[in-house]
């Protein structure tokens, strides 16, 4: 019975190590996709620029399982391009790849938006309030308290929020999705801040956020399709610009 026992401690030991092993290969693969992702996003890679695992391994101190994880995560998510024989390398960016997501963004958000506006409770409500007042307090912050990526990550929890209550897992992850593929292009503008718009981005906000609120989803629709698309054109009117250096 000892030896039995023994055994099954040692048995349930090996079992909580592989667990273990598991739980920390899981969170090494997640954390190379979470860097990576928001690597090729904010144009740390350039377009088009192979990504080879070892060069990967250096920069993100990762073993190859994890990293090779995540470049197929990404492929997934049309941010990188599986190349044969040649490893993978970041998508490249073109003016009819932003014309096309920026038309499929305003479809799947245009449905997940009416349905959270039939769906959405006043905890819904109460969300896009507090995530607009977060977005406009940091946009409204300059000097050694401008944080860009800051004022991205509210931007993004308050587009997030405006759907949260659509009902839709599938329709959320589109967004997620579509929202990665159109912030590599609005990024550059964003971290140079000085780029004329001729827009009051926050006034379209609030506009958006009051619509939403007041369950007027015809006009929330429109003001969400104008929004995108003013942001596609000013970015369309700069990709054959000069290209501005970037701030140190």
């Amino acid at each position: 019975m000892i030896f039995e026992n023994l055994g099954i401690a040692k048995q349930s030991e090996e079992s909580h190590t592989g667990q273990d092993n598991e739980s920390t290969s899981m969170t090494l693969a997640e954390k190379a996709y979470e860097s990576l992702r928001h690597d090729i996003i904010r144009g740390a890679f350039q377009a088009e620029q192979p990504l080879r695992l070892a060069d990967l391994k250096t920069r993100y101190d990762m073993g190859f399982s994890p990293l090779r994880e995540a470049l197929n995560r990404l492929q997934a998510e049309r941010l990188v391009v599986a190349e044969a024989l040649r490893g993978f390398k970041v998508a490249g960016l073109s003016v009819a790849e932003l014309q096309d997501a920026t038309r499929t963004r305003i479809m799947i958000e245009s449905q997940a938006l009416q349905m959270a506006i039939a769906r959405g409770d006043d905890a819904w409500g109460a969300k896009i309030v507090g995530a607009l007042y977060a977005l406009k307090a940091q946009a409204a912050r300059s000097g050694a308290d401008k944080d860009v990526w800051e004022l991205e990550a509210r931007h993004h929890a308050f587009h997030r929020a405006l759907l949260e209550a659509c009902g839709s897992d599938w329709l959320l992850e589109f967004f997620e999705r579509l929202y990665a593929a159109t912030e590599r292009y609005r990024i550059p503008i964003l971290i140079e801040s000085d780029v004329p718009t001729g827009r009051d981005i926050q006034a379209e906000h609030t506009a958006l956020a009051e619509a939403a609120i007041g369950r007027n989803a015809d006009l929330a629709v429109d003001l969400l399709r104008d929004h995108y698309t003013r942001t596609a054109d000013t970015i369309l009117g700069l990709m054959d610009a000069p290209k501005p250096k970037r701030r140190k």
